[in-house]
């Protein structure tokens, strides 16, 4: 066992995940250890070179190859962690993949879902029940991640649903989309919205079960939404980036909610956005992006 607080980042090769690193690294002491993780071993040796050479680089940093769509994967890492230190502190489900305009939706249904939404239940399944006393976890999602977003023929899968519920309700989703059905059941075009929406109900879910026991632990469980980054990953969807953050100044906010002092109980088990919890039935199904393939 040890006092030293211990965080872990997935998805934490580039973007966010990196600045969310870089900021841990700064923030928390020379005794902690944050562990940046992605499924390239050759990226997360790069960006962990790229972080320890930072001057304001504090805490250890190490990288750890982790796939998130390998539950079993995520489960041991959590049980290892637990075994040599008695937990984690901090943990951060970042990881996405690319979505395109370009390219339909269907085709890249898979990797999406299996990245965004698999990754974070298998994180949220295997690291809630070994977040030490004051710990925090974290699922980046978005604002599209609020139920009004979704035709109302849909939200019941969603509100007040279980973590298997939700996992089901994904599967449905994805059925639905490669048998070509989903645009007559009421899914969105857009792949993302209702991957944002289980995210977010999957957290609401474990929250639920966990609230009476978190809380005078001092433990937070919740979504926050970043807003718009300049990034790869929404490089291909939006033309105007005069507003957008870089992650350094994204990851800004989510640490700030991540390293609070003592947790606000009205964020727990809720989507934050810079500070600010959005409303879960709130939202209009949104307009399609340009250029959207969806076949």
């Amino acid at each position: 066992m040890t006092s030293a607080r211990i965080a872990l980042v997935t998805g934490a090769n580039q973007g966010l995940g990196r600045g969310l690193v870089e900021g841990l690294a700064a923030r928390l002491g020379p005794d902690d250890l944050v562990l940046l993780t992605g499924r390239n071993a050759e990226r997360v040796a790069g960006a962990v070179a790229h972080v320890a050479a930072d001057p304001a680089t504090r805490s250890r940093v190490a990288g750890r190859v982790l796939d998130v769509t390998d539950a079993d994967a995520v489960a041991r890492l959590a049980a290892e962690l637990h075994d040599q230190y008695g937990g984690v502190d901090f943990v951060v489900s970042n990881a996405s993949a690319m979505l395109t305009p370009d390219r339909s939706q269907s085709a890249q249904a898979d990797d999406f879902i299996d990245v965004a939404n698999g990754g974070a239940l298998a994180v949220l399944r295997s690291f809630a029940p070994v977040l030490r006393a004051g710990g925090r976890l974290l699922v980046v999602a978005s604002s599209l991640g609020t139920l009004g977003h979704l035709d109302p023929r849909l939200q019941p899968l969603f509100d007040g649903a279980s973590l298997d519920e939700v996992e089901k309700a994904v599967e449905s989703w994805r059925t639905a989309l490669h048998t070509g059905t989903a645009e007559e059941l009421g899914w969105p075009r857009w792949i993302n919205v209702p991957s944002k929406v289980a995210q977010v109900a999957a957290v609401r879910a474990v929250a639920a079960e966990r609230r009476d026991t978190d809380l005078p632990a001092d433990r937070l469980i919740a979504c926050v939404c970043p807003g718009l980054i300049d990034t790869a990953l929404s490089r291909p969807w939006f033309t105007d980036f005069s507003g957008a953050q870089t992650p350094a100044q994204a990851a800004t906010a989510v640490l700030d909610l991540l390293l609070t002092e003592r947790v606000d109980p009205a964020t727990y088990g809720e989507l934050v956005r810079f500070g600010r919890v959005l409303d879960w039935h709130d939202g209009t199904p949104p307009q399609l992006p340009d250029g959207l393939l969806v076949n």
